[in-house]
Protein backbone atom coordinates (compact mmCIF):
# COMPACT_ATOMS: atom_id res chain seq x y z
CA UNK A 1 0.00 0.00 0.00
CA UNK A 2 1.48 3.71 -0.93
CA UNK A 3 1.75 6.01 1.01
CA UNK A 4 -0.73 8.13 0.48
CA UNK A 5 -3.16 5.31 0.80
CA UNK A 6 -1.90 4.78 4.33
CA UNK A 7 -2.23 8.63 4.87
CA UNK A 8 -5.60 8.46 3.39
CA UNK A 9 -6.45 5.63 5.79
CA UNK A 10 -5.20 7.49 9.10
CA UNK A 11 -7.03 10.39 8.42
CA UNK A 12 -10.54 8.19 7.53
CA UNK A 13 -9.86 6.69 11.49
CA UNK A 14 -8.73 10.36 13.05
CA UNK A 15 -12.13 11.42 11.64
CA UNK A 16 -14.02 8.48 12.71
CA UNK A 17 -12.09 8.70 16.37
CA UNK A 18 -13.25 12.04 16.89
CA UNK A 19 -16.68 11.55 16.29
CA UNK A 20 -16.80 8.58 18.13
CA UNK A 21 -15.21 11.25 21.23
CA UNK A 22 -18.20 13.32 20.48
CA UNK A 23 -21.00 10.71 20.41
CA UNK A 24 -19.08 9.39 23.42
CA UNK A 25 -19.38 13.20 25.00
CA UNK A 26 -22.98 13.27 24.26
CA UNK A 27 -24.10 10.95 25.92
CA UNK A 28 -22.55 12.30 29.00
CA UNK A 29 -24.03 15.16 28.48
CA UNK A 30 -26.50 16.26 31.18
CA UNK A 31 -25.81 13.19 33.57
CA UNK A 32 -25.05 13.52 36.92
CA UNK A 33 -21.22 12.47 36.79
CA UNK A 34 -18.62 14.92 35.08
CA UNK A 35 -15.86 13.25 33.00
CA UNK A 36 -14.04 16.71 32.63
CA UNK A 37 -11.55 18.50 35.51
CA UNK A 38 -10.70 21.85 36.24
CA UNK A 39 -7.06 23.45 36.39
CA UNK A 40 -7.35 27.19 37.91
CA UNK A 41 -4.63 29.26 37.69
CA UNK A 42 -4.75 32.36 41.02
CA UNK A 43 -2.97 35.15 40.67
CA UNK A 44 -4.46 37.05 37.72
CA UNK A 45 -7.74 35.00 38.13
CA UNK A 46 -9.02 34.56 41.23
CA UNK A 47 -7.22 36.73 43.22
CA UNK A 48 -5.21 39.86 42.72
CA UNK A 49 -2.24 39.99 45.68
CA UNK A 50 -4.34 39.18 48.77
CA UNK A 51 -7.66 40.73 47.31
CA UNK A 52 -10.07 38.42 45.69
CA UNK A 53 -11.07 38.91 42.52
CA UNK A 54 -15.23 40.08 41.72
CA UNK A 55 -17.15 36.70 40.63
CA UNK A 56 -14.19 34.43 42.26
CA UNK A 57 -16.81 33.13 45.20
CA UNK A 58 -19.70 33.25 42.45
CA UNK A 59 -17.51 30.75 40.31
CA UNK A 60 -16.84 28.40 43.05
CA UNK A 61 -20.19 28.07 44.58
CA UNK A 62 -21.24 26.89 41.46
CA UNK A 63 -19.00 24.28 41.62
CA UNK A 64 -19.47 22.82 44.87
CA UNK A 65 -22.64 21.01 46.81
CA UNK A 66 -24.54 23.05 49.68
CA UNK A 67 -22.02 20.67 51.73
CA UNK A 68 -19.14 22.50 50.09
CA UNK A 69 -17.81 19.21 48.43
CA UNK A 70 -16.85 19.44 44.93
CA UNK A 71 -18.97 18.51 42.38
CA UNK A 72 -16.00 18.72 39.47
CA UNK A 73 -12.75 17.30 39.95
CA UNK A 74 -10.32 20.53 40.22
CA UNK A 75 -6.74 21.62 41.46
CA UNK A 76 -5.57 25.24 41.73
CA UNK A 77 -2.15 25.04 39.30
CA UNK A 78 -0.11 28.28 40.55
CA UNK A 79 3.91 29.51 39.97
CA UNK A 80 4.03 30.66 42.98
CA UNK A 81 6.63 28.97 45.50
CA UNK A 82 7.33 30.74 48.48
CA UNK A 83 4.92 28.21 50.30
CA UNK A 84 3.54 24.79 51.59
CA UNK A 85 1.25 23.50 49.75
CA UNK A 86 -0.27 22.71 52.77
CA UNK A 87 -0.11 26.74 53.74
CA UNK A 88 -1.84 27.63 50.32
CA UNK A 89 -4.86 25.33 50.57
CA UNK A 90 -5.41 26.52 54.14
CA UNK A 91 -5.26 30.77 52.37
CA UNK A 92 -7.61 28.88 49.78
CA UNK A 93 -9.83 27.74 52.16
CA UNK A 94 -10.00 30.74 53.98
CA UNK A 95 -10.72 32.96 51.31
CA UNK A 96 -13.17 30.64 49.07
CA UNK A 97 -14.76 29.69 51.98
CA UNK A 98 -14.81 26.08 50.82
CA UNK A 99 -12.27 23.22 52.25
CA UNK A 100 -9.46 22.84 50.02
CA UNK A 101 -6.71 19.85 50.35
CA UNK A 102 -2.93 20.00 49.91
CA UNK A 103 -3.36 17.64 47.24
CA UNK A 104 -5.50 20.18 44.93
CA UNK A 105 -2.68 22.76 45.16
CA UNK A 106 0.16 22.54 42.76
CA UNK A 107 2.85 24.81 43.21
CA UNK A 108 5.93 25.54 40.71
CA UNK A 109 8.36 23.52 42.71
CA UNK A 110 6.25 20.54 43.26
CA UNK A 111 7.41 18.54 40.53
CA UNK A 112 11.01 18.96 41.93
CA UNK A 113 9.51 15.68 44.69
CA UNK A 114 10.07 13.36 41.41
CA UNK A 115 13.60 14.65 40.88
CA UNK A 116 14.36 12.07 43.16
CA UNK A 117 18.37 11.73 41.97
CA UNK A 118 18.80 15.43 43.62
CA UNK A 119 17.41 15.09 47.18
CA UNK A 120 20.80 13.67 48.73
CA UNK A 121 22.84 15.88 46.87
CA UNK A 122 23.94 19.14 48.92
CA UNK A 123 21.75 21.40 47.30
CA UNK A 124 21.92 25.77 47.24
CA UNK A 125 18.55 26.53 47.23
CA UNK A 126 17.22 30.64 46.58
CA UNK A 127 14.17 31.87 47.08
CA UNK A 128 11.62 33.26 50.54
CA UNK A 129 9.22 31.84 52.74
CA UNK A 130 10.35 28.78 54.42
CA UNK A 131 12.54 27.58 51.62
CA UNK A 132 14.57 24.97 53.50
CA UNK A 133 11.46 23.47 54.92
CA UNK A 134 9.96 23.42 51.13
CA UNK A 135 12.62 21.55 50.41
CA UNK A 136 12.59 18.91 52.68
CA UNK A 137 8.78 18.91 51.99
CA UNK A 138 10.17 18.17 48.47
CA UNK A 139 12.57 15.30 49.52
CA UNK A 140 15.53 17.23 49.72
CA UNK A 141 18.23 16.01 52.50
CA UNK A 142 20.95 18.36 52.30
CA UNK A 143 19.99 21.97 52.19
CA UNK A 144 22.25 25.43 51.96
CA UNK A 145 20.10 28.58 51.88
CA UNK A 146 21.86 32.02 50.68
CA UNK A 147 21.71 33.27 54.18
CA UNK A 148 23.71 30.90 55.13
CA UNK A 149 26.28 30.62 52.96
CA UNK A 150 26.26 34.87 53.37
CA UNK A 151 27.46 32.98 57.10
CA UNK A 152 30.09 30.64 55.84
CA UNK A 153 31.55 33.37 53.88
CA UNK A 154 30.95 36.84 55.02
CA UNK A 155 33.38 38.32 52.88
CA UNK A 156 31.08 37.27 49.43
CA UNK A 157 28.44 39.78 50.10
CA UNK A 158 29.79 43.37 49.50
CA UNK A 159 27.21 45.13 47.65
CA UNK A 160 25.65 46.45 50.68
CA UNK A 161 28.01 48.86 52.20
CA UNK A 162 26.84 48.77 55.86
CA UNK A 163 26.61 44.37 55.66
CA UNK A 164 30.23 44.04 54.86
CA UNK A 165 31.61 41.77 57.20
CA UNK A 166 35.62 42.16 57.06
CA UNK A 167 36.56 38.41 58.99
CA UNK A 168 36.04 35.37 57.81
CA UNK A 169 33.95 32.52 59.29
CA UNK A 170 35.37 29.91 61.66
CA UNK A 171 33.07 27.07 59.45
CA UNK A 172 34.13 27.73 55.54
CA UNK A 173 37.27 25.56 56.20
CA UNK A 174 34.24 22.95 57.37
CA UNK A 175 31.85 24.05 54.30
CA UNK A 176 30.63 20.84 51.93
CA UNK A 177 30.88 21.53 48.45
CA UNK A 178 27.36 22.31 46.54
CA UNK A 179 26.63 19.63 44.24
CA UNK A 180 23.45 21.08 43.10
CA UNK A 181 21.25 25.22 42.58
CA UNK A 182 17.80 25.02 43.40
CA UNK A 183 15.84 28.03 42.82
CA UNK A 184 12.57 27.85 43.99
CA UNK A 185 11.02 31.84 43.31
CA UNK A 186 12.13 35.17 43.37
CA UNK A 187 14.36 35.56 46.24
CA UNK A 188 14.88 38.95 47.89
CA UNK A 189 18.09 40.73 47.87
CA UNK A 190 18.24 39.99 44.21
CA UNK A 191 22.38 41.38 43.96
CA UNK A 192 23.45 39.21 47.15
CA UNK A 193 21.55 35.88 45.47
CA UNK A 194 23.18 36.65 41.81
CA UNK A 195 26.37 36.86 43.36
CA UNK A 196 26.74 34.50 45.31
CA UNK A 197 25.13 31.72 42.64
CA UNK A 198 27.27 32.74 40.16
CA UNK A 199 30.35 32.38 42.59
CA UNK A 200 28.73 29.00 42.95
CA UNK A 201 28.84 27.96 39.53
CA UNK A 202 32.10 29.35 38.50
CA UNK A 203 34.23 27.44 41.59
CA UNK A 204 32.44 24.02 40.97
CA UNK A 205 30.72 24.31 44.20
CA UNK A 206 33.42 24.70 46.31
CA UNK A 207 33.99 28.46 47.36
CA UNK A 208 37.27 27.73 48.82
CA UNK A 209 39.29 26.67 46.34
CA UNK A 210 42.03 28.91 45.01
CA UNK A 211 40.62 30.18 41.28
CA UNK A 212 39.49 27.54 38.52
CA UNK A 213 39.11 28.51 34.86
CA UNK A 214 35.09 29.10 34.62
CA UNK A 215 33.43 25.33 33.75
CA UNK A 216 32.35 24.92 30.63
CA UNK A 217 29.68 22.66 31.93
CA UNK A 218 28.68 23.53 34.74
CA UNK A 219 26.55 22.32 38.24
CA UNK A 220 23.03 21.09 37.96
CA UNK A 221 20.38 23.77 38.03
CA UNK A 222 17.25 23.02 38.87
CA UNK A 223 14.73 26.09 38.56
CA UNK A 224 11.06 26.69 39.26
CA UNK A 225 8.61 29.15 37.39
CA UNK A 226 9.72 31.33 34.79
CA UNK A 227 7.24 33.94 34.89
CA UNK A 228 8.43 37.27 33.58
CA UNK A 229 5.93 38.99 35.27
CA UNK A 230 2.70 38.50 37.14
CA UNK A 231 -0.01 40.34 38.93
CA UNK A 232 -0.72 41.58 42.38
CA UNK A 233 -2.85 44.74 43.63
CA UNK A 234 -0.85 47.49 41.12
CA UNK A 235 -2.32 48.44 37.57
CA UNK A 236 0.87 47.22 35.98
CA UNK A 237 2.30 43.35 36.26
CA UNK A 238 4.96 42.98 38.70
CA UNK A 239 8.93 41.42 38.13
CA UNK A 240 8.55 37.75 38.72
CA UNK A 241 11.11 34.50 38.75
CA UNK A 242 12.05 34.61 35.38
CA UNK A 243 12.74 38.52 35.31
CA UNK A 244 15.54 36.78 38.06
CA UNK A 245 16.26 34.50 35.90
CA UNK A 246 16.45 36.27 33.11
CA UNK A 247 19.30 38.63 35.45
CA UNK A 248 21.22 35.05 36.09
CA UNK A 249 21.55 34.42 32.67
CA UNK A 250 22.83 37.15 31.46
CA UNK A 251 25.58 38.04 33.96
CA UNK A 252 26.51 34.32 34.45
CA UNK A 253 27.19 34.02 30.18
CA UNK A 254 28.61 38.10 30.23
CA UNK A 255 31.15 37.12 33.17
CA UNK A 256 32.07 33.18 32.30
CA UNK A 257 31.98 33.23 28.83
CA UNK A 258 29.21 30.35 28.07
CA UNK A 259 25.81 30.43 28.51
CA UNK A 260 23.98 29.05 31.49
CA UNK A 261 21.93 25.56 30.80
CA UNK A 262 18.68 24.54 32.74
CA UNK A 263 18.98 20.58 34.53
CA UNK A 264 15.31 21.22 34.19
CA UNK A 265 12.70 23.94 34.41
CA UNK A 266 9.70 23.33 36.30
CA UNK A 267 6.19 25.16 36.70
CA UNK A 268 4.49 26.20 33.99
CA UNK A 269 4.59 26.23 31.01
CA UNK A 270 6.47 23.16 31.57
CA UNK A 271 4.35 19.93 30.68
CA UNK A 272 5.29 18.18 33.63
CA UNK A 273 3.44 20.34 35.63
CA UNK A 274 -0.02 19.41 33.69
CA UNK A 275 1.04 15.59 33.84
CA UNK A 276 0.94 16.22 37.48
CA UNK A 277 -2.26 17.89 37.35
CA UNK A 278 -3.54 15.89 35.35
CA UNK A 279 -2.88 13.04 37.65
CA UNK A 280 -4.02 15.23 40.70
CA UNK A 281 -7.68 15.75 39.23
CA UNK A 282 -7.69 12.26 38.07
CA UNK A 283 -7.11 11.30 41.77
CA UNK A 284 -9.79 14.20 43.16
CA UNK A 285 -12.41 12.40 40.60
CA UNK A 286 -11.50 9.04 42.39
CA UNK A 287 -11.91 10.93 45.98
CA UNK A 288 -15.41 12.15 44.78
CA UNK A 289 -16.45 8.48 44.27
CA UNK A 290 -16.61 9.35 40.22
CA UNK A 291 -16.12 6.54 38.41
CA UNK A 292 -15.80 7.37 34.53
CA UNK A 293 -12.48 8.36 33.33
CA UNK A 294 -12.07 11.84 32.91
CA UNK A 295 -11.72 13.07 29.39
CA UNK A 296 -11.95 16.70 29.23
CA UNK A 297 -9.65 18.94 31.01
CA UNK A 298 -9.94 22.99 31.17
CA UNK A 299 -7.19 25.40 32.38
CA UNK A 300 -7.46 28.64 33.50
CA UNK A 301 -5.35 31.24 33.10
CA UNK A 302 -4.19 35.17 32.54
CA UNK A 303 -0.62 34.78 31.08
CA UNK A 304 -0.30 33.58 27.50
CA UNK A 305 2.95 33.11 27.91
CA UNK A 306 2.61 30.10 30.45
CA UNK A 307 -1.06 29.32 31.57
CA UNK A 308 -1.83 29.19 27.85
CA UNK A 309 1.56 28.33 25.99
CA UNK A 310 1.64 25.61 28.57
CA UNK A 311 -2.14 24.27 28.27
CA UNK A 312 -1.33 24.05 24.63
CA UNK A 313 1.44 22.19 24.45
CA UNK A 314 0.38 19.73 26.59
CA UNK A 315 -3.02 19.84 25.11
CA UNK A 316 -0.90 18.42 21.56
CA UNK A 317 0.93 15.84 23.98
CA UNK A 318 -2.71 14.61 24.81
CA UNK A 319 -3.59 14.08 21.10
CA UNK A 320 -0.24 12.69 20.23
CA UNK A 321 -1.56 9.83 23.24
CA UNK A 322 -4.74 9.49 22.01
CA UNK A 323 -3.86 8.79 18.55
CA UNK A 324 -1.43 6.32 20.12
CA UNK A 325 -3.93 4.31 21.54
CA UNK A 326 -5.46 3.50 17.78
CA UNK A 327 -2.57 1.59 16.86
CA UNK A 328 -4.85 -1.46 16.52
CA UNK A 329 -7.25 0.09 13.90
CA UNK A 330 -3.98 0.94 11.40
CA UNK A 331 -0.19 -0.80 11.23
CA UNK A 332 2.28 -0.69 13.77
CA UNK A 333 4.61 0.97 11.19
CA UNK A 334 2.24 4.11 9.65
CA UNK A 335 0.70 4.67 13.33
CA UNK A 336 4.91 5.14 14.42
CA UNK A 337 5.54 7.30 11.66
CA UNK A 338 2.69 9.45 11.94
CA UNK A 339 2.55 10.29 15.58
CA UNK A 340 6.54 10.00 15.27
CA UNK A 341 6.35 13.31 13.79
CA UNK A 342 4.40 14.65 15.90
CA UNK A 343 6.07 14.47 18.82
CA UNK A 344 9.09 15.58 16.99
CA UNK A 345 7.39 19.09 16.91
CA UNK A 346 6.02 18.60 20.51
CA UNK A 347 9.21 17.55 22.08
CA UNK A 348 10.64 20.99 20.84
CA UNK A 349 8.52 22.57 23.12
CA UNK A 350 9.32 20.33 25.72
CA UNK A 351 11.35 21.68 28.90
CA UNK A 352 11.55 18.22 30.83
CA UNK A 353 11.31 14.39 29.77
CA UNK A 354 8.41 12.79 30.62
CA UNK A 355 10.50 9.61 30.58
CA UNK A 356 12.99 10.67 33.40
CA UNK A 357 10.48 11.51 35.94
CA UNK A 358 6.64 8.85 34.41
CA UNK A 359 4.50 8.80 37.77
CA UNK A 360 4.07 5.47 38.40
CA UNK A 361 0.37 4.26 39.66
CA UNK A 362 -1.95 1.41 39.17
CA UNK A 363 -4.34 1.60 36.43
CA UNK A 364 -2.14 3.97 34.73
CA UNK A 365 -4.85 4.46 31.97
CA UNK A 366 -7.67 5.64 34.31
CA UNK A 367 -4.96 8.26 35.71
CA UNK A 368 -4.24 9.32 32.59
CA UNK A 369 -7.31 9.18 30.76
CA UNK A 370 -7.75 12.58 29.09
CA UNK A 371 -7.62 13.06 25.39
CA UNK A 372 -7.81 17.05 25.19
CA UNK A 373 -7.13 20.38 27.49
CA UNK A 374 -8.52 23.44 26.82
CA UNK A 375 -7.15 26.40 27.41
CA UNK A 376 -9.20 29.81 29.19
CA UNK A 377 -7.63 33.11 29.22
CA UNK A 378 -9.21 35.66 31.64
CA UNK A 379 -8.85 39.46 31.50
CA UNK A 380 -8.25 39.98 34.99
CA UNK A 381 -4.49 39.69 34.90
CA UNK A 382 -1.34 39.84 32.76
CA UNK A 383 -3.59 39.79 29.62
CA UNK A 384 -5.21 43.14 29.33
CA UNK A 385 -7.38 42.80 25.99
CA UNK A 386 -7.04 46.61 25.44
CA UNK A 387 -2.82 47.15 24.44
CA UNK A 388 -2.64 42.77 23.67
CA UNK A 389 -0.90 42.69 19.84
CA UNK A 390 -1.15 39.32 18.55
CA UNK A 391 0.57 40.82 15.66
CA UNK A 392 3.62 41.51 17.82
CA UNK A 393 6.74 39.43 18.19
CA UNK A 394 7.45 40.45 21.83
CA UNK A 395 8.21 37.55 23.40
CA UNK A 396 8.09 37.16 27.84
CA UNK A 397 8.56 33.88 27.46
CA UNK A 398 11.01 32.00 28.89
CA UNK A 399 14.91 31.83 26.76
CA UNK A 400 14.34 28.53 26.85
CA UNK A 401 11.02 28.73 24.85
CA UNK A 402 10.30 27.65 21.51
CA UNK A 403 8.47 30.61 19.95
CA UNK A 404 5.64 29.59 18.55
CA UNK A 405 2.91 31.98 18.51
CA UNK A 406 -0.25 29.62 18.07
CA UNK A 407 0.99 27.64 21.50
CA UNK A 408 -0.13 31.14 23.07
CA UNK A 409 -3.18 31.60 21.25
CA UNK A 410 -5.95 30.59 23.83
CA UNK A 411 -9.14 28.23 22.91
CA UNK A 412 -11.28 30.68 24.82
CA UNK A 413 -11.44 34.43 25.71
CA UNK A 414 -13.72 35.29 28.86
CA UNK A 415 -13.91 38.49 31.02
CA UNK A 416 -13.15 37.10 34.67
CA UNK A 417 -13.54 33.36 35.97
CA UNK A 418 -17.41 33.21 36.51
CA UNK A 419 -17.84 33.19 32.73
CA UNK A 420 -15.07 30.72 32.18
CA UNK A 421 -16.90 28.24 34.34
CA UNK A 422 -19.82 29.11 32.74
CA UNK A 423 -18.43 28.59 29.33
CA UNK A 424 -17.18 25.36 30.77
CA UNK A 425 -20.87 24.56 32.03
CA UNK A 426 -22.28 25.38 28.14
CA UNK A 427 -20.02 23.36 26.36
CA UNK A 428 -20.30 20.37 28.62
CA UNK A 429 -23.75 20.86 28.98
CA UNK A 430 -23.47 20.30 33.17
CA UNK A 431 -25.56 22.09 35.53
Amino acid sequence: MSISCYKRLINRQINSFQNLKHLSSGNNYGSKEPQFGLLFDIDGVLMRGRKLLPYTRDAFQSLVKTTGEFRIPTVFVTNAGNELRSSKAAKLTQILEIPIAPEQVILAHSPLKLFTKFHKKHCLISGQGPIAEIAKDLGFTKVTTIEELCDAFPNLDMIDHKKRRGFHSPFRDYFLPIEAVVLFDEPVRWETCLQLIIDVLMTNGNLSSPIIPPPVSHLPILASNADLLWMAEAALPRFGHGSFLHCLENLYEKISGHPLQYTAIVGKPSEITFYHAEYLVCRHACELGLKQPIKRLYAVGDNPDTDIYGANVYNRYLQTRSLSRLNQVVSQTTTTTLTGNIKNIIDKNFWTNLNIVELVVNDAEHYYAAESLESILVCTGVYNRDIHDETSDKNHGHRDMIIDAELRKPKHICEHVLDAVKLIFNIEQFH
